[in-house]
């Protein structure tokens, strides 16, 4: 089978959004849009999945409305015309509180989660194919829309309900390449700053009958720290993960671990005490040898948020800093399943975690 790299993620857009969707919709892509509902500005949210930049052509409207008590509106719009509504006479949505939703392409229909929740089913009235645009419109300000493909690993199922455990690494990339950072799109500098919100995301998969754990959300004023969570699945080609929160204005350090049992697979460790950025593994209670080259200046500053993307291939980690590309990290433990949990600590405060 082959294995595709996930698209990078675009990180704090600016709403009214339109970004490309790289290859266009694949059975089996995932795509997760994450952010805050805004209390004063209008009553009415839309992700559109569309065919290019012009709303003449929308595949799936998913559209949250306030007013009436709440409801949500699904439909398609082929040459500038409406077809019939689906409506769903519930509002998962609050606003002023942070939200996720989780679109799955499937052969048939778009499968929807919001906070980790199956929310509706939407079949497809034009070729999802066809769909190469994701917009976002209205009331709402984004933290990030990522992007998943499931199908590159015979894996866990993303909608189910119990524990499924076949997990499958792909072949490793020829040797002699020299590994390419995948093309990151610009971050917008704006903070953030909204209500703590923590997302456990369940491995991706493919949807037939074989069940899985689901994702979880939670919502707290505070985050605890250190924070350790779950990987389910573990690592394999084309698994992300995604990191965000504010740095706090006096700090020193503070470290995100990839772990496999009491070994760190990746310790990604931002030092501002020595202006810079250590990458290690800590095996058997003993530290390998640290990289901390750049290519570019120190990414993360005291005081400012910050969103960290970790993509897994098959030879090495990709690491992207608000939408940059960082460094390309080496496999040291090379059983990528048994890399199953993650650890942040320091002098941070967290925003948002996708496993």
């Amino acid at each position: 089978m082959a294995f595709r790299s996930a698209q990078s993620p675009f990180v704090n857009p600016i709403v009214p959004f339109s970004g490309t969707i790289q290859g266009g919709l694949q059975d089996g892509l995932q795509i997760t849009v994450s952010g805050t509902v805004l209390q004063s500005h209008g009553s009415r949210f839309a992700v559109n999945f569309q065919i290019g930049h012009s709303d003449s052509d929308i595949a799936f409207h998913f559209n949250p409305r306030f007013e009436d008590g709440g409801y949500v509106v699904c439909n398609t719009k082929q040459r500038g015309g409406w077809g019939s509504e689906e409506r769903k006479m519930e509002n998962p949505f609050q606003m002023g509180i942070p939200f996720e939703i989780r679109f799955l392409v499937q052969s048939s229909q778009f499968q929807v989660m919001v906070n980790g929740n199956f929310f509706t089913q939407y079949a497809h009235r034009v070729p999802f194919h066809r769909v190469d645009t994701i917009s976002v419109t209205g009331s709402v300000r984004l933290y990030h829309i990522s992007f998943q493909n499931s199908r590159a690993v015979y894996s866990q199922p993303a909608f189910s309900k119990t524990q499924f455990s076949q997990t499958a690494c792909g072949p490793p990339k020829p040797k002699g390449r020299k590994p390419k950072p995948p093309g990151f799109w610009p971050a917008n500098p704006a903070p953030v700053t909204q209500t703590v919100i923590h997302t456990v995301q369940s491995a991706p998969g493919q949807m037939f009958p074989n069940p899985v754990i689901p994702s979880v959300m939670y919502s707290s004023p505070t985050y605890p720290m250190p924070f350790f969570t779950s990987i389910p699945g573990g690592l394999y080609p084309s698994k992300s993960i995604i990191v965000s929160g504010t740095i706090l204005p006096s700090a020193q350090r503070f470290h995100i671990n990839l772990c496999s049992g009491k070994d760190i697979a990746f310790h990604l460790n931002p030092r501002f005490d020595e202006y810079a950025v250590v990458r290690n593994t800590k095996i058997n209670d003993l530290w390998g040898a640290e990289e901390r080259g750049l290519n570019r200046k120190m990414p993360f500053v005291q005081g400012q948020s910050f969103l960290v993307w970790i993509m897994c291939e098959g030879q090495y980690l990709t690491v992207a800093v608000d939408g940059q590309h960082l460094c390309n990290y080496y496999h040291r433990l090379k059983n990528l399943p048994a890399i199953n949990s993650l650890e942040v600590a320091g002098d941070v405060q967290l925003t948002h975690v996708q496993t």
